[in-house]
């Protein structure tokens, strides 16, 4: 980033949102014919807290759940991860959400999920009873949209937090785009474009910006619509991603050159990955840029990074994976960029720390 992330704060990242229980299928199938259900955690932002402890970073997850078994379970899971939750919130008057879903891509049209978050605790949150010294007591602050769709004191609270003031933290924010959401569709685009112009580090998907606010013609018209962050990632699926950076320094894997505005934009391809389920890979990709960020990383080796930590989630079923260890994350993403697109990673890569420089090699 070109503004350094401050080093003084006593937290890496404070992430806010909701967090809820989820039931993953025990075969696939239709929800209708799935006999039994294992219980995890899911939600956008306390992934991305998860992944970041797990990688040894400081990190505090601040949301509300439920005075209830499944608020408890939330709470200690994420808690496991290392992450401090002594500032969540518990709300004695609403429930804890949880939702379930197929074992399918998200991707085919016999994917569901069923959400079961209307009227949640997290839904309540607001500006009166979100504890600010705590929001503002890291070096990041990790937002997504998903928040802002909860509930109109959800969205006042995000308005707050991403307005310029005195003191306030890197903010970063990732869209989630979530149509279903939002009551009023035109609402959630407004609203959507408005956090993510009022942000330092945006993460958008290239087909998201498109489904959002119509935008198509790749990264440089999406720079186009948000040109105000200092940063932005445009994810892209097979294909990789892209940073936009203002006042970008060394660049380390990946192509990299000049681009409208002064920016220096860098692109880095993906990774080719033997997928168990595209659950939870966006929050993973931006647990390993934000982690490498917080490291001051090159910007290439930033979205390696990201890449990364998307394979290992790509590789499990749940939404939640174990990050590759630091050396083992720092030693793949200093590969050249030949050894780098011919990589493969599959089940179980994050583990094999006694593996040939190169995991799995293609032609």
């Amino acid at each position: 980033m070109s503004r350094p992330v401050d080093g003084t704060r006593p937290v890496d990242v404070v992430a806010l949102g909701e967090s809820m229980v989820t039931f993953l299928p025990s075969r696939p199938g239709r929800l209708a014919d799935v006999p039994s259900f294992d219980r995890g955690i899911g939600g956008a932002e306390s992934n991305v807290a998860c992944v970041l402890a797990a990688a040894g970073h400081r990190v505090k997850w601040i949301g509300r759940v439920g005075d209830d078994g499944f608020g408890d379970h939330l709470v200690e899971a994420i808690t496991a991860y290392g992450v401090d939750t002594s500032a969540v919130r518990r709300d004695p008057h609403r429930p804890t959400g949880i939702y379930f879903r197929t074992a399918g891509d998200r991707a085919t049209d016999a994917h569901e999920v069923l959400y079961y978050r209307a009227g949640s605790a997290a839904s309540a949150m607001s500006p009166d009873n979100t504890p600010r010294a705590e929001l503002d007591s890291g070096r990041v602050l990790h937002l997504s949209g998903i928040t802002a769709a909860l509930s109109a004191d959800c969205l006042a609270l995000l308005r707050e937090l991403t307005a310029a003031r005195p003191g306030r933290p890197l903010v970063s924010f990732d869209v989630n785009h979530r149509a279903h959401l939002w009551r009023r569709p035109e609402t959630g685009r407004t609203v959507l474009l408005e956090l993510a112009r009022r942000s330092d580090l945006v993460f958008v998907g290239e087909d998201e910006a498109e489904e959002a606010w119509g935008v198509t013609g790749g990264p440089d018209a999406i720079r186009a619509a948000l040109p105000e962050p200092r940063a932005l990632v445009v994810k892209q699926g097979a294909a990789g991603a892209t940073l936009f950076e203002r006042g970008g320094g060394s660049e380390s894997g990946g192509a990299s050159g000049a681009g409208p505005g002064g920016d220096t934009v860098t692109r880095v391809p993906a990774l080719r990955v033997d997928v168990v389920a595209p659950v939870g890979a966006g929050d993973a990709f931006a647990a390993g840029f934000l982690s490498a960020t917080l490291r001051a990383l090159p910007a290439g080796d930033r979205l390696r990074h990201g890449h990364l930590t998307a394979a290992a989630a790509l590789t499990v079923p749940g939404d939640l994976a174990a990050p590759p260890s630091r050396d083992h994350a720092d030693r793949l993403a200093a590969l050249d960029d030949e050894a780098w697109g011919t990589l493969r990673l599959g089940p179980g890569w994050t583990q094999a720390v006694t593996r040939a420089d190169e995991e799995v090699r293609t032609p």
